[in-house]
């Protein structure tokens, strides 16, 4: 059976790091002089106290834990990660219905970046701040940020960052994981402070260049603004969010060997990289094409326009920096396929992602030459390299339930009204980490207020099973693993 003891004591000492995440924004809130720093300052005392109850339950469990351990660990940290983070904006009064506030905090910390709040330009800077903070932990991992600060927070770490990591395929860096786990987030907190300088460099004020630094990096499009777009207004801004978004989506293992060991080459023979750039480059161009010819775009307008778009819907940021929706029908089937895509394993992005993407399109091409062939041996590879079998059962039984998640989801929200295209869209937006659909009401507006409770309810259980890709929560939920064999 699952060792609760050892799954509380985790939780409880992930419970004081996100006390400490909240005390920056009391003084966040204490430095900009605004009412909300009494509602943080409950609210670190509150999560700090949880965490002493979970460590106080868990101080006898031994640190031996099981696979069955770690998934169901991380499941509960992300759950429980947001019925606190949703504190702060329940004491202060900011959002003042639960359901609200679970979905606002599951949003973030998935980097989904869906909103209930519709006029974020009322908050106070300490809100925001939790806000796009939220997402910027939630971008790498809640868990993985704590393996690289507390290498030692229990045994099985390596079981725990696998039910985490995203992607099918995982490449390490250094034998020891906590290294591997710092060395990445020193990768993400420099492309952060880069993308800080970068925003505040040509014009943005550096409140707005912290937050959507944070936003951009960890590809998850929460504002501080109702209107993106009237922040996107020059060439610049826009420029600069599109190429930190495409850095972010790159696997931040290449990042790293590509940075510090100037393994270039590894990049550019990466299979996944060569997809995820010509991708971009082809789908750039497709709607470039349609904006100057049939929109009225100027050239450049219809460069920038059309590659700040692909970026943001393919790294699954859900930004807009211009109205899509009155774009050419074509250009949304574009920017719908590249947000199921999704861009690379191991970076914040969420979505599909290329590599399994390339690994279908390989079964499928193996499967019509095995019919002209039936004997011959057809390697599935990616960078050069063969893929286990077991590797190409998983990522069918994962494609599989990924549809059925999302039909059956779309049904339900077709139920409540939802016409049956938005359904689908939100579905797999939401399952995609997306946020944002094409539809004129949800998503310029990004607002989700005037969806019933359960259907909320609903999205934040697709939000949650998008960002831990699906088989790591639905385990939870099959009688072998509840069984004590």
């Amino acid at each position: 059976m699952v060792n609760f003891g050892l799954v509380s004591k985790i939780i409880g000492q992930l419970l004081f790091l996100e006390s400490f995440l909240m005390s920056w924004c009391v003084a966040m809130s204490y430095g900009y002089g605004e009412d909300d720093s009494i509602a943080f300052l409950i609210s670190t005392i509150l999560t700090l106290s949880g965490g002493l109850v979970f460590l106080y339950a868990g101080r006898n469990a031994s640190s031996n834990m099981s696979r069955r351990d770690s998934y169901f660990v991380v499941t509960a940290t992300w759950v429980t990660f947001s019925v606190f983070g949703m504190l702060p904006y329940m004491i202060g009064g900011y959002i003042t219905n639960l359901t609200d506030a679970y979905f606002e905090t599951m949003s973030g910390f998935t980097t989904t970046g869906a909103s209930i709040l519709d006029d974020v330009e009322a908050l106070p800077h300490g809100i925001l701040f939790w806000r796009s903070l939220s997402q910027w932990i939630g971008g790498l991992g809640i868990v993985f940020f704590t393996i690289a600060i507390l290498p030692s927070m229990a045994g099985g770490s390596v079981r725990v960052f696998a039910a985490e990591a995203t992607g099918p395929i995982r490449t390490k860096m250094h034998p020891k994981l906590s290294t591997n786990a710092k060395w990445i987030w020193t990768i993400y907190l420099g492309l952060t402070v880069a993308c800080v300088l970068s925003y505040w460099a040509v014009g943005m004020e550096w409140f707005d260049s912290v937050n959507f630094a944070m936003t951009t990096t960890a590809t998850g499009g929460f504002s501080t603004h109702n209107d993106n777009a009237a922040l996107f207004f020059t060439p610049a801004v826009e420029y600069i969010s599109a190429l930190f978004q495409f850095l972010a989506g790159i696997n931040f293992t290449l990042l790293y060997l590509s940075l510090f060991k100037r393994r270039w080459r590894d990049l550019l023979r990466n299979s996944e990289f060569k997809v995820y750039l010509g991708i971009v480059v082809v789908a750039t161009l497709a709607i470039m094409y349609q904006l100057y010819t049939r929109v009225g775009y100027g050239l450049e307008h219809s460069l920038r326009s059309a590659l700040f778009q692909v970026v943001s819907f393919m790294t699954t940021t859900g930004m807009f920096s211009d109205n899509a929706a009155v774009w050419p029908h074509f250009t949304w089937v574009i920017l719908g396929m590249l947000m199921l895509v999704g861009a690379s394993a191991g970076s914040t992005s969420g979505g599909f992602k290329c590599v399994r993407a390339l690994m279908v399109f390989e079964v499928m091409r193996n499967e019509f030459r095995r019919i002209l062939h039936p004997n011959a041996v057809l390697p599935v590879k990616v960078s050069g390299q063969p893929v286990p079998q077991s590797k190409i059962t998983t990522l069918m039984s994962f494609f599989a339930i990924y549809i059925i998640i999302c039909a059956t989801c779309a049904i339900i929200m077709n139920t409540a009204g939802v016409d049956t295209i938005n359904a689908i869209g939100i579905s797999l937006g939401l399952i995609s980490n997306v946020g944002p659909s094409l539809d004129l009401e949800i998503g310029d507006s990004m607002s989700w207020s005037q969806l019933p409770a359960y259907i909320k309810w609903t999205c934040s259980f697709l939000m949650l099973v998008g960002r831990l890709e699906i088989l790591s929560v639905l385990v939870l939920f099959t009688r072998s693993y509840w069984k004590d064999n």
